[in-house]
This record gives structure tokens, sequence and C-alpha cells, in this order.
């Protein structure tokens, strides 16, 4: 898997960043999830796992030509948005050893792996339930 650095949101060693995939999908890593009541919310499938980024990460999909980043769906793959202003995002877990070899990964983040279509599909104006399920933040 080829990678292409979108950005990140720290000049400070290693955080959450996204990247572009040659595969049509995006890399999102991000901080591990270690709050049991976050946790216990979560209904993450066999071979997926999730992690948390601040929301202004998204904004680096401009660089990948989409329009501005700003999320306006909450949906798969967002699982949550947290009142500390972060977005919980839920993917397949990436074991690729040359993807993985492309990153900085410190013991405290993971990547997930999300389809291109389903980041665009955030991007759109949210209509009737994505309105209501976006007023209601977890936790």
């Amino acid at each position: 898997m080829k990678l292409r650095f979108l950005g990140k949101n720290s000049a400070n060693g290693d955080c959450p960043t996204l990247y572009a995939t040659d595969r049509d999908t995006y890399l999102v890593q991000g901080w591990r999830i270690f709050a049991n009541e976050l946790l216990m919310q979560l209904d993450i499938p066999e071979g997926q796992t999730a992690v948390e980024v601040p929301t202004e990460l998204f904004e680096h999909l401009t660089k990948d030509g989409l329009p501005a980043g700003e999320i306006k769906r909450l949906e798969d793959p967002l699982m949550v948005l947290t009142p500390e202003g972060t977005f919980i995002v839920q993917g397949l877990e990436v074991t690729d050893p040359e993807a993985l070899e492309q990153m900085s990964i410190p013991d405290y983040e993971t990547v997930v792996e999300v389809p291109r279509a389903a980041i665009i599909a955030l991007l759109e104006e949210p209509r009737g339930a994505d309105l209501q399920r976006r007023a209601q933040p977890a936790l």
C-alpha cells in the first residue's frame, strides 16, 4: 500500500495524522481508546478498531481535492463526537507492513483504514435523522 501524507495537527512529534492511499481509502492515525466508559458504548466489529482524533484533522482532506474538510454528518465510520471536541473513527486496523513502515506510530496510537467514499459522505449536508444524531454527543 502506498501512502500520501495529507497532514497532522501538531508540529511536535507524533500525533493524529491523515493519509490518502492508492486503494481509494484513507488511513487515520489516532489515539488508542482507553476510557472504559467510552469503550462500553462502542460496538466494534471483529477485525476493526477505533481511534480518537481531533475534529480539525479532517481539514487536511482539502489536500486530496475534497471541499472544505468540515464533517457535517455523524455516521460510519465516525462513531462518536466527544465533549472534548474529538471524533471516534472506526475502521479496519492497519496491519500492512509496507504501510506501517511509512509511518511513525507511538505506543499510544494506532491506525485505521476507512473507505474514501465513506469520508466523502460525511462532508455532505445532514438530513433528517442525521441532524438528530448530530445533536446528541456521547458522554
